[in-house]
């Protein structure tokens, strides 16, 4: 993803107020009369709580992990989120791999990937009766399909905060979803693995799971003792 740079943009001294309260974070501006969130103006959050809720009911009645992963075109690991994990509290969206996972964890990756598409790509759409969401897993860079542009001026890119890769499995094959530029840069970074937002066509979805099921590791939060901070743990 291309950041614009508000040195570039904005007033000196608009600059200066806006550096007072988020000096070196990204922000999302709104345009001007979007009165409601993202959630709202879509109405897609309230349809992922009342699916969560029927898929945690229908868990409790005693349907198994893997037949509500089959009705409800899920991951298995997506299921266990929501029927294990932490409920939603306060969400923060952020095109950051820590924002995806807290989404992840609250069963609303879909949302995620929602926002994801309005605010960075354009209003683009992404279709869930296509592919299935697994997860934030660390992907191995090489399995991708080549099609990297040398001449990314990797100086000129600002990768912090972490932003996921998002990576789509179709026709056998693992391929960049978008985001053209980071995956340049990581490759000339000599980058072995990075945190990816993974996608997989429903219908090789099963195949995926058998050749690669156990083969990623998903990107994960965890609690900090001495200090009850949440801290973006990404595994070797």
């Amino acid at each position: 993803m291309k950041y614009e740079n508000a040195k570039e943009l904005l007033p000196e001294a608009l600059l200066k107020e806006v550096q007072k309260y988020a000096g070196g974070k990204l922000l999302y501006i709104p345009v001007e009369n979007e009165t409601k969130s993202w959630g709202e103006a879509s109405g897609y959050r309230q349809k992922l709580l009342k699916r969560n809720v029927m898929i945690s009911n229908r868990y409790k009645s005693g349907a198994t992990l893997s037949e509500l992963a089959e009705e409800y075109f899920l991951s298995l690991d997506s299921i266990k989120k929501i029927v294990y994990g932490k409920k939603e509290k306060n969400l923060l969206f952020e095109p950051t791999v820590e924002s995806a996972v807290c989404y992840a964890n609250a069963g609303l990756l879909e949302e995620w990937l929602t926002l994801y598409y309005k605010a960075f790509r354009n209003n683009e759409k992404i279709s869930f009766d296509e592919v299935i969401c697994c997860g934030v897993m660390k992907v191995p860079l090489r399995l991708i399909e080549e099609c990297m542009d040398r001449s990314t001026n990797v100086e000129c890119y600002d990768d912090n905060p972490l932003e996921p890769l998002l990576i789509t499995y179709r026709d056998g094959k693992f391929e960049v979803s978008c985001q053209q530029e980071l995956y340049n840069v990581l490759k000339q970074k000599k980058t072995n693995a990075y945190p990816s937002l993974l996608m997989v066509q429903k219908e090789e979805y099963k195949q995926f799971e058998r050749q690669f099921g156990r083969y990623f590791i998903s990107v994960f939060l965890f609690q900090n003792n001495s200090s009850e901070t949440e801290v973006l743990d990404i595994p070797p």
